[in-house]
């Protein structure tokens, strides 16, 4: 009688099929499970004669073996022909589909833009450390120890190492290329910097500058001047006008902060300008002789300028942004509206 039984499973086994789901999670419980008609057999087990339980045992496990061999198979056609339905599920008459492109983010394109237009004038560009020492970082710069003009710096400094910082500007990368070259030095240097200031919509404790030195003979201010000039025409537009303030820095003298007319009214005041009609682009001056006889660069045959400028702010006022987070917080959305710019 157990004979029979065990035969007809196998012929069972033999004629199964399951093309979908639900049929292999019918044979599943139907042979596979501990509540199948496998299961049953092995529960039998205590009713039959110890002489026989052996060669019983036997047919049972060969059987078992069947149906997960069986089993197997079923999942290997089932998952075939599913796969097979949905390449013939698929219109391959159809155009593919265009993946979005990504795009360059503002600030290196501003970035690549500015080097672009000094590199034309004959600047070469260099870059230098972001953890810097306190001679190239403050005092090769003529700034004094415990003089307040470190304070306007709001330094980083390395934890029990007081020398050594963060750098605050790439004033830094200046210092090392007259230390290294002999003049005429042309100098174009962005890069990242760290100042420990509140985050806001005008302010961040890591932003990008780019600074520019020409070191040679009987350089002027009226040099400096007609760089600028050409600069902010470049950059903003032949109508944009430029101004100078008298300012101070200690690593130049004399000293002037640069404007130019504001980009959203066109010099004729908005809330933007604070209705003066310029807006600041950053400070500028000539080279103090303290500063060229640091670097081993002799101030009586030699003057220069120097001029630095935030790149957040080039391109808050290029493209009219009004927020300076939203350079750093990844909006995909904000970052979005500027592919193509390069």
């Amino acid at each position: 009688m157990h004979s029979e039984k065990i035969n007809q499973i196998k012929a069972e086994l033999a004629a199964a099929k399951a093309d979908s789901p639900e049929e292999l999670e019918a044979f599943r419980m139907r042979f596979i499970s501990k509540k199948s008609i496998i299961g049953a057999l092995f529960a039998e087990m205590r009713n039959i004669p110890n002489d026989q339980k052996k060669a019983f045992g036997q047919e049972v496990n060969e059987v078992k073996n069947l149906a997960e061999e069986k089993f197997k198979e079923l999942i290997a056609q089932s998952e075939s022909g599913s796969q097979q339905k949905r390449v013939l599920d698929q219109d391959l008459t159809l155009p593919p589909t265009a993946w979005p492109v990504g795009g360059i983010h503002p600030l290196t394109a501003v970035r690549q833009r500015i080097v672009t237009i000094f590199e034309r004038i004959g600047f070469n560009l260099s870059e230098g450390p972001e953890i810097e020492d306190d001679w190239h970082n403050f005092t090769a710069l003529n700034f004094p120890e415990n003089h307040p003009a470190r304070e306007m710096q709001d330094t980083f400094f390395i934890e029990k190492n007081p020398d050594i910082a963060l750098r605050t500007h790439t004033s830094s990368v200046q210092v090392r290329v007259m230390e290294n070259e002999n003049p005429p030095i042309r100098t174009l240097s962005p890069g990242r910097v760290f100042r420990n200031e509140a985050i806001s919509a005008r302010a961040h404790c890591i932003f990008h500058q780019v600074e520019g030195l020409y070191v040679d003979e009987n350089v002027s201010f009226s040099d400096l001047k007609q760089t600028l000039y050409h600069f902010a025409k470049e950059m903003f537009g032949k109508q944009t006008q430029v101004r100078f303030r008298p300012s101070y820095f200690p690593f130049t003298e004399p000293s002037a902060e640069i404007d130019i007319s504001c980009q959203l009214c066109g010099g004729k005041g908005c809330n933007i300008c604070k209705g003066s009609g310029w807006v600041e682009i950053g400070g500028s001056g000539m080279v103090d002789p303290n500063v060229l006889k640091n670097c081993g660069i002799d101030p009586e045959k030699y003057t220069g300028f120097a001029f630095g400028m935030g790149i957040e702010r080039i391109a808050m006022l290029k493209y009219q942004i009004n927020d300076l987070r939203l350079f750093t917080e990844n909006d995909i959305r904000f970052l979005n509206q500027f592919r193509g710019l390069l």
